[in-house]
């Protein structure tokens, strides 16, 4: 099959001032063929040379729009346009030299194959800046994601910059030893926040996590030629401990005064059902739906811009309040977790409870609770808006080592010799 050719054909040209009886050089590409446009373009690049003495060819007129007659500037037999001042010559020259380069670019554009052309484009992709797409991804495909995940992403995109002891990654330089190099000093990274000491390594992982998924994000729009991010592992996660309250613990804290009785009731809230403190804050009464006997919450999770449908207990909805205008949130005046701290920490001793408990952990509450309870994993996962039933698991495992414990609990002599 023929390849089709533009012919697009580059020449000097001259245009009048309007107001002095100068020319200004310019080069004409025609036609030009631009994507989005079905029509073939004119192109004109002004050169920034003028000219006052042009020699007119008078064998040749020139188009004009008023009727007017006027003549073809002359050119010598390489094409180049003649004047009477050696300067204005120099110019044209120039002139010509910068049409030579435009030609030559037209002509090869128009002979390169496909294959080739794609080759170019890759060629040129490679030499962009990495951490300058991370930081444009992190911005133009995370604006709407939550606080946390847009924080995350911003502190891996300074992190890249201290690794590499500059502002620029070109993706030619990304290769298995480089990534293997940012993982081993992921896990020795600073701490952000003007925070002293090394991150976690839970938080490495999760940051090697955001790194990977830029590296995925380069490979589908075409910067990279490897899927560079399947070929490396990510950090493995330490287990964490899920700190909890029992149900009786949970009641004690229920009878307990606390200063704070907003706090009070969106704590047990989230202990009734599984909700994160920032989709409490948020929570309008539009999005708590009463129908007769039966109470649901219909709300979008702020970390994950998941849509939730969950049903909850006549006891939560009573947690909620006097019920107001739809657009007036369910927990007004609830403070941001880093005011909640004190008071929290003040209304949990004063109920007994010496372990250290944050608001997160009522959270943990629910879904330890439900386990131990017989709801199975399936049903608490979705409960908690979780993408994947491995994030719930750790629960389960929580439940599993209080089932072993109680195992022992009866004992009896026994004299196995009769």
């Amino acid at each position: 099959m023929k390849k089709a050719m533009t012919n697009t054909r580059v020449s000097v040209k001259l245009r009048k001032s309007e107001y002095r009886d100068e020319w200004y050089l310019y080069i004409e590409s025609y036609p030009v063929y631009v994507a989005g446009k079905s029509k073939p373009q004119r192109v004109r690049e002004y050169i920034n040379r003028i000219v006052t003495t042009p020699v007119w060819d008078k064998s040749r007129t020139a188009r004009t729009t008023d009727g007017s007659v006027t003549y073809k500037p002359k050119r010598d037999e390489n094409g180049i346009i003649q004047c009477k001042s050696p300067k204005d010559q120099e110019s044209c020259v120039y002139a010509d030299n910068v049409r030579g380069i435009r030609q030559r670019e037209y002509d090869n554009a128009a002979l390169y194959t496909d294959v080739e052309a794609a080759q170019a484009e890759q060629n040129e992709k490679s030499q962009c800046n990495f951490i300058e797409y991370f930081n444009h991804v992190a911005k133009e495909r995370h604006k709407n994601s939550s606080d946390s995940i847009i924080i995350n992403w911003r502190r891996v995109y300074e992190l890249l910059k201290i690794f590499a002891k500059s502002d620029t990654i070109l993706f030619s330089q990304i290769d298995l030893r480089l990534i293997e190099e940012f993982r081993r000093f992921m896990l020795t990274a600073p701490q952000g926040g003007g925070k002293s000491g090394i991150v976690s390594q839970n938080t490495a992982a999760t940051y090697f996590a955001i790194f990977k998924a830029g590296l995925k994000q380069a490979f589908i729009d075409g910067y990279l030629t490897v899927d560079l991010s399947a070929k490396v592992k990510g950090i493995q996660e330490k287990e964490s401990r899920r700190e909890y309250l029992t149900l009786d613990e949970l009641r004690t804290l229920a009878a307990t005064p606390c200063d704070r009785p907003i706090m009070k009731r969106a704590a047990l809230f989230s202990a009734m059902t599984g909700l994160r403190h920032c989709d409490i804050q948020k929570l309008k009464w539009s999005e708590v739906q009463h129908d007769g006997n039966q109470y649901r919450l219909h709300f979008t999770q702020q970390k994950t811009k998941g849509v939730e449908y969950m049903p909850i207990s006549e006891q939560a909805y009573k947690l909620c309040g006097e019920r107001l205008e739809p657009e007036r949130l369910v927990f007004e005046s609830l403070p941001d977790p880093s005011w909640i701290s004190r008071p929290l920490e003040r209304w949990i001793k004063s109920a007994g409870i010496t372990r250290k408990i944050t608001f997160h952990c009522f959270r943990h509450t629910f879904a330890t609770l439900q386990l131990a309870g017989g709801t199975d994993i399936y049903t608490v996962s979705k409960m908690l808006g979780h993408t994947n039933v491995k994030t719930t698991q750790i629960y389960a495992k929580i439940v599993d080592e209080k089932k072993e414990r109680a195992a022992d609990v009866i004992k009896l002599d026994i004299d196995l010799s009769e």
